[in-house]
């Protein structure tokens, strides 16, 4: 079974100048057969949302967050549109990010068969968290491994609650390709330097259990909408 053919629906459209032109080329159109839709939602008004998966990324640099948080604004009366995108590590942390522009939370949810499926109620939870209050948080770190024996993909988080009491936070997602299912789990940190030396060692198979992160009355009393626009990562482990 092929997956999707992703349609921007574009059709009849132009870039509002050709500053977006060029932008839209570089982030979008010149990998785009190798972008695959696995969420997207489209509004009366033009503006569409997409999550979508970039296959070339698997032939760059070892690590690189695989997916595309894609938000389209068209101008119907002009025939323009305008975007913005971010790269992102994890699902949810895409949704995230659209749900933050206007997209509705229950629209963007993935196809029916597509991707991996959450393999335990703990996974859906701390996804739905994300979802929800991941403006609480920058991107400070990530590493996507796509080894079919050892796939798996780890992030680091720093909140931004100056009293919160895991100021950095470890995301570890790991997949099942025979059940075509992940496990999601967060760990606390109280320095960036042993958060990267847990994914590190999550990564090498060497990893111990994660701390547990202790929520703070605002982070789970508090719901927000989604994660801020990646920060600049730290080198992730090479092949």
């Amino acid at each position: 079974m092929y997956p999707p053919e992703l349609d921007l629906r574009l059709d009849g459209f132009e870039a509002a100048d050709e500053q977006t032109q060029e932008a839209f080329w570089r982030a979008i159109q010149i990998e785009q057969t190798e972008l695959t839709p696995l969420a997207e939602h489209h509004t009366p008004d033009g503006t569409s949302y997409h999550v979508l998966h970039n296959g070339a990324v698997t032939w760059g640099i070892p690590g690189e967050p695989q997916l595309v948080a894609l938000h389209l604004q068209r101008d119907l009366a002009t025939k323009t549109f305008r975007f913005a995108h971010a790269t992102l590590p994890l699902t949810a942390m895409a949704q995230s990010w659209l749900i933050h522009r206007g997209c509705p939370p229950k629209e963007i949810s993935l196809a029916p068969g597509t991707g991996t499926t959450p393999a335990d109620e703990t996974t859906r939870a701390l996804e739905q968290r994300l979802m929800s209050d991941g403006d609480h948080f920058a991107l400070l770190h990530s590493y996507t491994d796509d080894d079919p024996e050892n796939s798996a993909i780890v992030v680091v988080l720093r909140s931004l609650d100056e009293l919160s009491p895991s100021p950095f936070r470890v995301l570890h997602e790991d997949v099942d390709t025979d059940s075509w299912t992940h496990t999601l789990r967060e760990g606390g940190f109280a320095t960036y330097a042993e958060a990267l030396q847990w994914c590190g060692d999550a990564l090498s198979g060497e990893a111990p259990p994660l701390p547990p992160v202790q929520l703070t009355v605002r982070s789970a009393q508090k719901p927000a909408n989604s994660l801020p626009a990646p920060a600049q990562r730290s080198a992730g482990r090479s092949r």
